[in-house]
């Protein structure tokens, strides 16, 4: 009698946190890509301020300077290039989150209302 009750119980409850514990995977999956997303960033944005402070640290004269301000546009152009296509990364992940998101609460909405 106690068993049958306590393996009710637990199927029961198993049902009721399944769409919690799916959300939840959802959720990490997506903060796990956005940190991933970041880092890279981040370690992208370090390199490319580490060799202008290393390319600026080598001007000695005009010449040099001359050279370094040459090379402005095209590190410019590589920045603004970096900041487009990692603000297209961060759009996709945001999208492929709020899809599955959609999704999910459409799934749940369809369990929880009877059939008509």
């Amino acid at each position: 009698m106690y068993t049958e009750m306590f393996k009710s119980f637990s199927e029961q409850t198993e049902k009721t946190l399944a769409p919690y514990a799916k959300f939840n995977k959802v959720f990490a999956k997506n903060v796990e890509q956005l940190t991933e997303l970041q880092l890279s960033a981040v370690r992208a944005y370090s390199d490319l301020g580490l060799k202008q402070l290393k390319a600026v640290s080598e001007v000695k004269d005009i010449q040099s300077l001359t050279a370094f301000n040459g090379q402005q546009l095209e590190t410019l152009t590589k920045l603004s290039q970096q900041l487009l296509d990692d603000s297209n990364k961060f759009s996709s992940v945001a999208q492929s989150f709020k899809t599955e998101v959609e999704e999910f609460v459409a799934d749940n909405v369809k369990q929880a209302t009877p059939a008509i």
